[in-house]
């Protein structure tokens, strides 16, 4: 099941800007910057249920085990109390994340892992992955939904 968290919206207009001609029409379209790339996707019927919850899973493990790019003075409160109830120390719930992260893209393999990082945790859209990858337009979703189905096998999402 599903565990939908509260994104604030923000909203914004982006879409072709022309200067020039004040005849020619331009399209805008309002975004939700808040919105990430798999819920945009799964909002449209691209993905379904199981494959966001796998993706949203797998971004949770990567921020959890603190794989992003940070600065190097971390100003968080210092917990002493180790902060959970599963009787692991915050260092020993970090490994325990990049472990589970590791498994998730072993498991989606070598073809398939490139783009679900780079939609699924660094948060790209489709058409910014595929392109950094040097892939054709619109061929990334169906590697992605492949990459998703595998995950989910690893993470045992029915």
């Amino acid at each position: 099941m599903m565990r939908k968290e509260l994104v604030e919206r923000e909203l914004t207009e982006v879409g072709p800007r022309r200067a020039g001609s004040p005849t020619r029409k331009t399209r805008s379209v309002t975004m939700n910057l808040g919105e990430s790339p798999l819920t945009w996707l799964h909002s449209r019927g691209h993905l379904d249920d199981r494959q966001l919850d796998a993706g949203e899973r797998l971004r949770a493990d990567h921020e959890r085990a603190q794989l992003s790019p940070s600065v190097t003075m971390r100003w968080n409160p210092v917990r002493v109390d180790g902060g959970g109830s599963d009787g692991l120390t915050p260092s020993e719930r970090q490994i325990a994340a990049k472990a589970r992260f590791d498994g998730a893209m072993t498991e989606a393999g070598a073809g398939l892992k490139d783009i679900l990082w780079r939609v699924a945790c660094a948060c790209e859209g489709l058409p910014d992955a595929e392109k950094g990858l040097g892939w054709p337009a619109r061929s990334g979703k169906l590697v992605l939904k492949l990459a998703l189905d595998r995950v989910a096998d690893f993470y045992r999402i029915r």
